[in-house]
């Protein structure tokens, strides 16, 4: 997956107009010049072989160098592990409230709670990252001043203040919780139709028993997988939240990157997310496998 991921990175940088010698040149730089820097940049070989190269420089831990001379695994040392803690701290709190309010609406079918928790996942799951962004800025930094509207970093790059990171993590968790929310209703809905969830609620133990005892355990493969598949969402998120709060992690990387066509730094950072996604993606597989068991 990572390396189809890859290829189709490469492939679509060059697909853009320009290239990072041009991007990189300096006002006054002749054609020479330019044709120089493509030269020394690699640019001047075939896309593929470039990819090769890249590839197999990847086992050992080198990204390669960006187009300003710079190694692109010290372009992200720093920046990295704050965009960790941010989609990880929002991932966390986005599988705990999805499995609290899925719950929730599983132990009142088809009542009131049941319909608003259905209809408010919806319409969270419905409004973008950067909407979101917007009006936790309008409310909670510039009606009430109670969370600085930006980041701010001290000299050696940590957060001035943990409570800047509030809400960029509520950036990303309203809208993903929307989404496996709706995961975790419809997987214990699935649930509520077995016999012997239905025996259950025939021998007459409250809700609230018969969804957490019986329904949830059978429900969690489906969960696992559906939260799993929303980590590829969370990061990509991210990118536009860190954007906007002007929060210290590689969102805004990524996006320089983009505009000077910096092929290895882009793929650096796709390599990143694409592992980060890639182990969320095998724990939910393996949980899956162990509550499943022989029976897939």
């Amino acid at each position: 997956m990572l390396v189809v991921l890859l290829a189709a990175v490469f492939a679509a940088v060059e697909l853009l107009p320009g290239d990072a010698a041009n991007a990189s040149s300096e006002r006054g730089d002749s054609a020479a010049d330019v044709a120089a820097r493509r030269h020394l940049l690699g640019l001047d070989r075939p896309v593929w072989e470039r990819f090769a190269d890249w590839m197999t420089a990847l086992p050992t831990g080198d990204l390669g160098t960006s187009a300003r001379g710079q190694k692109v695994t010290d372009l992200l040392a720093d920046p990295l592990p704050h965009t960790l803690v941010l989609g990880g701290t929002a991932f966390a709190l986005t599988v705990v409230a999805s499995l609290a309010l899925g719950c929730w609406a599983a132990t009142r079918p088809g009542r009131l709670t049941d319909r608003i928790i259905g209809h408010t996942s919806t319409a969270a799951f419905a409004v973008p990252e950067f909407v979101v962004s917007v009006g936790l800025l309008l409310i909670l930094s510039l009606w009430t001043g109670w969370l600085p509207a930006v980041t701010l970093t001290g000299a050696d790059g940590s957060l001035a203040d943990r409570t800047m990171l509030i809400m960029p993590v509520l950036a990303l968790v309203v809208p993903q919780t929307g989404w496996n929310t709706r995961i975790v209703r419809g997987a214990l809905a699935d649930q509520a139709r077995t016999p012997h969830v239905e025996a259950a609620h025939l021998d007459g133990l409250p809700a609230h028993r018969v969804v957490l005892r019986h329904a949830l355990p059978g429900a969690i493969p489906a969960i696992a997988t559906g939260i799993a598949t929303s980590t590829g969402m969370l990061l990509g998120g991210a990118v536009v939240v860190e954007t906007l709060f002007n929060y210290p992690g590689i969102g805004s990387v990524m996006a320089a990157a983009v505009s000077s066509r910096d092929t290895p730094l882009v793929a650096g950072v796709v390599v990143c997310a694409g592992a980060a996604i890639s182990l969320v993606l095998l724990a939910a597989d393996l949980i899956r496998a162990r509550t499943l068991g022989g029976r897939q």
